[in-house]
C-alpha cells in the first residue's frame, strides 16, 4: 500500500516536472512578436541575485527636444552583449523577439529578448532642388 502512493506520488511529481519543462521550453522557443526599434543605450547591466540577466535600456527619440520612450530589453547572448557595449553613445537598432508567459524571472526581467544589434548610419540630407531653369524657347512659369 505505502510502495503504491509513493510510486503515485512520484509518478506525480515526474509529470509535473515534465509539464514545468515543456512550458519553459515552449514560450523561450516560440516569439510571441518580432521588431526592432531605434535609439540610443542607457543602460546595460548584469543583474539578479541567484539568476544572472542582462538587463537594459534603450532611449527612444523621434526628434531633437521630444521626450524620449524607454524600451526595456533583456540580452541572453554574450555576443551580442558585447557588440551593444561596443557600440554605447552611438545610434542602435536592436532586433528583438517578444516571448509571453514565461514563468520565472531567472531568463529575464523582460518579455523582450534582444537577438541582434547594428549601428545606424546617419545619412547626408540632399540638398533641396532648385526650380527648374527654363530651357531657350521655352516659356517660363508666371510669378
Amino acid at each position: 500500500m505505502k510502495t503504491t502512493i509513493l510510486r503515485l506520488l512520484l509518478a506525480f511529481l515526474a509529470i509535473l516536472l515534465l509539464l514545468a519543462g515543456g512550458w519553459i521550453w515552449f514560450t523561450l522557443s516560440w516569439s510571441y512578436a518580432e521588431g526592432e526599434r531605434a535609439g540610443y543605450v542607457q543602460k546595460l547591466s548584469n543583474k539578479g541575485w541567484l539568476c544572472k540577466t542582462w538587463e537594459g535600456e534603450i532611449a527612444m527619440v523621434t526628434m531633437p527636444g521630444a521626450i524620449p520612450e524607454k524600451f526595456e530589453f533583456t540580452v541572453r547572448d554574450e555576443a551580442v552583449v558585447q557588440q551593444i557595449n561596443d557600440l554605447s553613445g552611438k545610434r542602435v537598432v536592436l532586433h528583438y523577439r517578444q516571448h509571453k508567459f514565461i514563468p520565472t524571472t531567472c531568463f529575464g526581467e523582460t518579455e523582450y529578448f534582444v537577438s541582434g544589434v547594428r549601428e545606424v548610419r546617419e545619412g547626408v540630407m540632399p540638398a533641396p532642388l532648385a526650380p527648374p531653369v527654363p530651357q531657350q524657347g521655352q516659356l517660363s512659369a508666371p510669378r
